[in-house]
């Protein structure tokens, strides 16, 4: 071979194994980033192009798929009483990608995933359409229409759990929205979801899991928890030497009580009943910040919770002694979603266990084969046995005779804490009603539940986590023992 013929060779050698290198690269490498690219348009014509499988609840499909005209979309996402489920399923739209279960299972409701890949090829030779697999919910029904329905037209959440497995069986938020008004393509589509985006009331925000807010005196069953498990006292109904008016640490200024209430050396049962502030505040006060702390994330507080749908933080905060005093009833710093105070009451009535919330039980394959089930987790023991009954002979005793006995359920033991808790510079706006329960019957303990209203429509002085909360938090409970 002569010279020139040599080099072009060369040259010719060198552009092949720069395409194969190029080629490896983007396949290998950038495979997945160009995938999910938002301008990567045909990733989302495929996923749309056969049968999304469904989301299942009390063996029912909450969701389907209907055949699109006029569209390079052949099917769009479909839900049944969307408003009420949106906060469990998120959305799934052809314009704006997916949250939520349709995100975070996607791979199973579009049949891509790994663990369909025998269904995926025994497809291929029998030539059945491709379809998606199904993911079969913790969620009941009924319990999650006495939560929407509670709730009603009124700023709020509510979350009910399985207090000894973590299976979440209710999570509504309102106000909510209809996830199918934008699951198409369309200028139609996009104009109903600035629409949404654009309202101040902001039904798209999961106030469930996304928002936090003080939880005033349902956060007492900590403080409780906290005071028992560090020995501050050992006995429920002994004096608790508090006197009163008590001044706050560093402070002139006295913690005031919810009207003229018997807090004066009140035992715990009875300042958990007449939810007395000095009681608990002096109780946070004497334990001390970091006591306070380290006993708030044992039950969840100061870290992410995974349902897998992810929660944001709750907030214990390191504080000076007169804002830990604060924080110790509920106020100052202290944040909290409602699933965080379900999980409190949810260990507290699973005798000091604290179990993972989760809300996917089980996936299946198209044919609906179980491909994995979910096993229950245990995620802390924040509480011991003793001293978890007893912080329900305390909650027991609130709702018999106490602020929350609008929770009453004939023939069923209920416990809870109510919470009406401040809101603004001064207390300017509508306080927030809360609510934290359990139920027991004769075959164990099946729910608990956290309710908060947070923009009520009644007035000001009829604002109060027993008038507004506790009855929700009663109707939840009544539906999952009805249903079992």
């Amino acid at each position: 071979m002569n010279k020139p013929l040599r080099r072009i060779a060369i040259f010719c050698g060198v552009l092949i194994l720069a395409l194969l290198v190029r080629t490896n690269y983007l396949q290998y490498v950038r495979a997945d980033e160009l995938n999910s690219r938002d301008e990567n348009r045909r990733v989302r014509i495929e996923r749309y192009a056969h049968e999304r499988g469904d989301i299942i609840v009390d063996g029912k499909a909450i969701t389907g798929s209907v055949e699109t005209d006029g569209s390079d979309f052949k099917y769009k996402r479909v839900w049944k009483d969307g408003p009420m489920w949106a906060p469990v399923t998120g959305y799934s739209s052809q314009a704006f990608d997916s949250t939520q279960l349709e995100n975070l299972e996607d791979g199973i409701l579009t049949g891509n995933d790994d663990q369909l890949f025998f269904n995926r090829t025994l497809s291929m030779f029998t030539g059945d359409q491709k379809k998606g697999g199904n993911v079969v919910t913790t969620l009941n029904g009924a319990a999650q229409k006495a939560a929407f329905e509670g709730l009603g037209d009124q700023k709020g959440a509510a979350v009910a759990l399985d207090p000894e497995t973590g299976a979440i069986l209710a999570l509504a938020s309102t106000p909510s929205y209809d996830p199918s008004v934008f699951a198409g393509n369309s200028e139609k589509d996009s104009e109903a979801r600035a629409k949404l985006l654009a309202d101040k009331d902001q039904p798209m925000l999961n106030r469930a899991l996304r928002e936090t807010y003080p939880p005033g005196s349902t956060f007492k069953v900590v403080t409780a928890a906290a005071a028992l498990e560090n020995g501050l006292y050992d006995n429920i109904d002994d004096p608790t030497k508090s006197p009163l008016p008590w001044v706050l640490p560093g402070t002139t200024l006295p913690l005031k009580n919810e009207g003229n209430i018997p807090c004066e050396n009140a035992s715990l049962r009875e300042a958990l009943r007449w939810s007395c502030n000095s009681v608990f505040g002096k109780v946070s006060a004497d334990l001390g910040n970091k006591k306070m702390i380290e006993e708030a994330d044992k039950f969840g507080f100061n870290q992410e919770i995974f349902t897998p749908v992810r929660a944001d933080k709750s907030v214990f905060p390191e504080d000076i002694p007169s804002q830990s005093a604060m924080a110790g009833i509920g106020q100052a710093s202290n944040r909290a979603t409602p699933l965080q105070m379900a999980m409190v009451a949810s260990a507290i009535a699973n005798d000091g266990k604290l179990m993972q919330p989760y809300m996917v039980a089980s996936r299946q394959a198209p044919n609906t084969d179980t491909i994995d089930t979910a096993e229950p987790k245990e995620m802390s023991r924040p509480v011991s046995a003793e001293n978890a009954q007893k912080i329900q002979q305390m909650m027991e005793t609130v709702v018999e005779k106490g602020t929350g006995t609008t929770a009453k359920i004939d023939g069923v033991t209920v416990g809870g804490k109510t919470g009406t808790a401040e809101n603004g510079l001064n207390n300017s706006k509508k306080p927030y009603a809360w609510f934290i329960s359990y139920a027991k019957t004769d075959k164990g303990t099946p729910v608990a539940v956290a309710v908060v209203v947070a923009d009520s429509k009644a007035n000001r002085e009829n604002i109060s986590g027993g008038g507004l909360a506790a009855p929700i938090a009663k109707a939840i409970m009544k539906a999952v023992i009805d249903s079992k």
